[in-house]
């Protein structure tokens, strides 16, 4: 496997991992998803119309969360080609230590009130979108790692004729990923959400690890930009 195509089950991995945070998001910390932000407009939108019972406060908070965590992410690797380079594993790292704090908060407070839940929701959302302007920097196609609606709609109409079978593959692995986390996710809760939190950050921080040491850096534009 070339360093390149390496990035494909890295990405596939953080899926699976947001398919647990929002899990985690949606069915403990009020019907807020951390990873998936259309899913977080939707509820607002129905909220500020009235429906009953849904929240406002949650869905706005981790969606200005994960724009803050995206907008890290894309200062810090701006002027860089698409790739990995160091950046890109302190990025991962710094994910998979906020996912890592959040999994204690949640094991010591299994029941978060309706201050600490929302913190925790945006904390997580911050994270996410910080992993999603991360992993876009990397350009896998059809792997976005937060959202895989782009992905099923590529997968309805392109397929059909495709002789691709490696891009049909990837996409249908990239929904079956986040759809698994989901299920792991909601599994775990039923123990403890500080595991479930806990799981992706191990994933995170392995994700980190593996392209770090098995994908060559060697663009010399981050070079002369460090030592500058």
């Amino acid at each position: 496997m070339t360093s390149r195509s390496l990035h494909v089950p890295l990405m596939l991995a953080l899926t699976f991992s947001t398919g647990i945070g929002d899990a985690v998001g949606y069915l403990h910390l009020d019907r807020v998803f951390t990873g998936n932000m259309t899913g977080n407009v939707v509820i607002l939108g129905m909220a500020l119309a009235g429906a009953d019972d849904l929240p406002v406060v949650g869905p706005l908070l981790a969606l200005g969360g994960f724009m803050l965590g995206a907008a890290l992410g894309g200062l810090v690797l701006r002027g860089l080609p698409a790739g990995w380079f160091r950046r890109t594993t302190v990025l991962f790292g710094v994910v998979a230590a906020v996912l890592a704090s959040q999994a204690v908060v949640l094991g010591l407070v299994p029941s978060p009130d309706e201050i600490a839940g929302p913190a925790i929701a945006t904390t997580l959302a911050a994270a996410m979108g910080l992993q999603a302007a991360t992993a876009r920097h990397l350009s896998v196609k059809d792997v976005t790692t937060v959202v895989v609606t782009s992905t099923i709609t590529a997968l309805a109409s392109d397929t059909l004729g495709s002789r691709s079978t490696g891009i049909v593959n990837r996409r249908l692995v990239a929904i079956v990923a986040i759809c698994a986390g989901a299920a792991i996710g909601a599994l775990l809760l039923r123990w403890n959400a500080g595991a479930a939190i806990g799981l992706a950050a191990l994933l995170t921080a392995g994700v980190a690890f593996v392209g770090h040491t098995t994908i060559e850096i060697t663009d010399p534009v981050e070079t002369s930009q460090e030592t500058r």
